[in-house]
Parts: C-alpha cells; sequence; structure tokens
C-alpha cells in the first residue's frame, strides 16, 4: 500500500510539474505573410531550443491580412512583404516599426510540356497577366526563347486570391515596366486581376501551376524549389537574363536606398547581376508594447531573430540583410519600448 501510495505521489508530482510547465510558457501571436513562411518556421522552432519559457503561434495568412491584424491588435506582431501604406498606418491605435527580416526572389512558375527553361521580360509577363497574350507560342514568348519548342497551348494564368505582399512585389515590378500595367491593375496586395484564376498563398498559386496544365504563375523561389517546379530566367534593368538566386537577390539589395522608417523597394533595380522581381519582407509591431512581459520576450527574439536568424538565411534560399543595414534594425529594435 505505501508503494502503491508513494507511486500516486510521483505519479501527481509529474503531471502537475507538466502542468505548470505548460501554463509558465507564454504563447506569442503573429499572422501575415506567406513569403517567409519556411524562415520564420525555422527561427520559431530553433528559438525555442534558446528559450523554452515562450513559444510563437504564427499563421500563414497573407500580408494583407498581417496588416489587418496588426491594426486591429489581435497579434503580437504582424508580417508583411509589402510595407503599410500611410493611409494603413494612419489607422494604428500607436506607431507601427517595420523590421525588415530577409529579402527574397519571386519567381515565375510554369506548367508546360517538357517544361523547358524559359527566359522572360517584364512587357511580357506584363501583357500575359493583362489577357493580351494567350498562347505559349506567342511571338513575344518566341522572341527570347530561340530553339525552344514551345508548345500551342492556352496560358492559364494563376495569381493570388488574398492580400499578399508576394502580389504587392510582383504588380509594383509590373508597374516599373509595363505603364499600361500601372494604369489598368496597378499595385497593392490586392488587384483586379484582368485574367487568370486565384490561389490562397503562395502554397496554394503553387498547387494550382503544379495541377494546370499550361499554367503561369508567381510564387517565392522556396515554394518552386520544394515542388520542384521550373522558373523563368528574367530580363533586369541592365537589359540581362537572370536567375533568382540569393546572389541575384543579394545584388537588387545592395542598390537599395534605405530610408529610415525601412519602407522600400528592390524591383527592377539596376546592375548586371541584380533579379528583378525581388522584395524584402517585415516584421510589423508597435513600438509600445501594451503588455511589457510580452513585449520583452519578443524583443529579445527580434534580436535573435537580427542577429543568429539571418545566418539560417541562405540555407532557405533567403538573402540575409546586409551588415550595416542589420546594425540599423538592431538599434530601431532596441526603440521598442515595454
Amino acid at each position: 500500500m505505501t508503494k502503491l501510495f508513494s507511486s500516486k505521489i510521483l505519479w501527481l508530482a509529474i503531471v502537475l510539474g507538466f502542468s505548470a510547465n505548460a501554463s509558465a510558457q507564454m504563447m506569442i501571436n503573429g499572422a501575415g505573410a506567406t513569403f517567409p513562411y519556411p524562415i520564420y518556421s525555422k527561427w520559431f522552432d530553433e528559438y525555442a531550443k534558446v528559450d523554452p519559457s515562450v513559444r510563437f503561434n504564427y499563421q500563414s495568412i497573407g500580408s494583407g491580412g498581417g496588416q489587418k491584424q496588426i491594426l486591429a491588435q489581435t497579434v503580437d506582431f504582424g508580417a508583411s512583404d509589402g510595407p503599410m501604406s500611410d493611409e494603413n498606418l494612419a489607422k494604428a491605435p500607436g506607431k507601427i516599426l517595420h523590421i525588415p527580416t530577409v529579402a527574397g526572389a519571386v519567381v515565375m512558375t510554369y506548367n508546360v510540356p517538357g517544361n523547358p527553361s524559359l527566359k522572360l521580360d517584364g512587357e511580357t509577363i506584363a501583357d500575359i497577366f493583362l489577357g493580351k497574350i494567350k498562347k505559349w507560342n506567342d511571338p513575344k514568348i518566341a522572341a527570347t526563347n530561340a530553339g525552344v519548342k514551345l508548345a500551342d497551348n492556352e496560358i492559364v494564368v494563376v495569381h493570388r486570391s488574398d492580400g499578399s505582399g508576394t502580389t504587392f512585389i510582383f504588380t509594383d515590378y509590373l508597374s516599373k515596366v509595363s505603364a499600361e500595367w500601372k494604369q489598368k491593375a496597378g499595385n497593392n496586395t490586392s488587384v483586379n486581376w484582368p485574367t487568370g484564376i486565384g490561389g490562397k498563398g503562395n502554397e496554394g498559386v503553387s498547387g494550382q501551376v503544379k495541377q494546370t496544365p499550361g499554367a503561369l504563375g508567381y510564387v517565392e523561389l522556396i515554394y518552386a524549389l520544394q515542388n520542384k517546379m521550373p522558373y523563368a530566367e528574367l530580363k533586369n534593368a541592365a537589359g540581362d537574363f537572370v536567375k533568382p538566386t540569393i546572389e541575384s537577390v543579394t545584388a537588387a539589395l545592395a542598390t537599395a536606398e534605405i530610408p529610415d522608417d525601412f519602407r522600400f523597394s528592390i524591383t527592377n533595380a539596376p546592375g548586371k547581376e541584380a533579379y528583378p522581381i525581388a522584395g524584402a519582407t517585415w516584421l510589423l509591431v508597435y513600438q509600445q508594447q501594451k503588455d511589457a512581459a510580452k513585449g520583452k520576450k519578443l524583443v529579445e527574439f527580434l534580436k535573435w531573430a537580427a542577429k543568429n536568424g539571418e545566418k539560417m538565411a541562405k540555407d532557405l534560399q533567403y538573402a540575409p540583410l546586409p551588415d550595416n543595414l542589420q546594425q540599423r534594425v538592431l538599434a530601431r529594435i532596441n526603440e521598442i519600448k515595454m
């Protein structure tokens, strides 16, 4: 009886210990961009080993959703690949800081017979998404793909159906290379698409392209790589065709004139080695934190991400921030108040 009683006491102590640990663990909630989801997931997993007292719950719902939720204060941080507009920032109940994390490439991925290596220029991509170029063997596509057998197939345009920072980067690029696109559709996280079918998140667009013969869509590079999907070389502002790589995104990032508020664009960047549809991604946090305990933990994570998380970027095909920008970001994180 004594042994049985002791066993019960031990079992109860273990259960209570687990319960105490579970209740002591702080949950920090975030939502937004799908573009950086692979690297953020990695960061959250790795940071759990650094500070087991905190867990991150991140909903990959698109940049538009991330901006809405940080404005509504239903999350502790938002995430977006498009910087917030002056209009949206004015709606916030407090000052929102843009914390850039990494940069990446938006690639043109496709599903055509044989999946040949293709080269595309900005005007052609704009005309496809305007619905003006309808066939894969159109003369404009053929002009940049000499020697490639192009099928007489309909092009099925695939775009995002949700508010998306990947869309912001893509339409920012199209607005720079096509006056007609800028006038008819413009640049935003959501636009009135002239043609095509929608997919939710980078995951949804990848899935639609992969299962739809003749499809052409835009996704962050890691999604094309993970799904073993082909993607095009693109003609940049210098007139050279470049592949989306860490190096070509870094070359685009190096040209950026980055203002004090960190809201900047690197699409259609100058330079022979720059990939033209590149963009940064940001975490969105209030300068004045409502919950001091959560704010302290969030700041500790942001500093770790800026110093240690950046080292993991290249393994997931993202470009880390250059050292001078990294130092500016750390100084900005220090401005967050509890």
